[in-house]
């Protein structure tokens, strides 16, 4: 239909262009215009569709784009919220692990504690029993030094109830 509509168009523009009579020289208005909306009408005819083709084209593509970027937006939305609930459930870790960490560490100073004192305890026994070996020791030696001065200057007259005597004297 508007292919028939710019036949005819053209063909007046014809007809009206080959009516040259110089009368009609000073008003050329009217054919001028027919030949400019003719021409509009041929150019609005050959681009019209492309450029509505284009800018609907764009028009989607950016829509599409805006899709895109609010889908991003909705993941970006999404993982930050995962990774706020990480960094709670760490903190609430870290704080779970500092108070687990002092109650060990409590447990074990305790533990460390009571095997010193149980060293000790040990080491002073030890020492008692060490302190009673050296004295039954140093009274072995007294006693057997007193028997070998005793034995040396003893005669037949020297009885027992007179080294008795000695070996008290060496020993108070």
């Amino acid at each position: 239909m508007s292919r028939i509509l710019v036949f005819m168009l053209m063909i007046s523009t014809y007809a009206l262009a080959s009516s040259g009579s110089a009368e009609n020289a000073g008003t050329d208005i009217v054919q001028r215009t027919v030949n400019f909306l003719l021409f509009a009408a041929l150019i609005w005819y050959l681009v019209a569709e492309p450029v509505k083709n284009y800018f609907s084209s764009r028009s989607q593509s950016i829509a599409d784009e805006m899709k895109k970027v609010q889908e991003k937006l909705r993941e970006t939305a999404a993982l930050k919220k995962d990774a706020l609930a990480k960094i709670t459930a760490a903190e609430k870790f870290t704080q779970d692990l500092a108070v687990s960490s002092k109650k060990e560490n409590k447990i074990i100073n305790d533990n460390i504690m009571s095997q010193c004192d149980a060293d000790v305890e040990n080491m002073a026994k030890q020492q008692a029993i060490l302190i009673e070996f050296e004295q039954r020791k140093m009274v072995r030696s007294v006693v057997e030094e007193t028997l070998k001065e005793v034995l040396a200057q003893s005669d037949e007259s020297f009885d027992k109830e007179a080294m008795a005597n000695v070996i008290l004297k060496k020993v108070a």
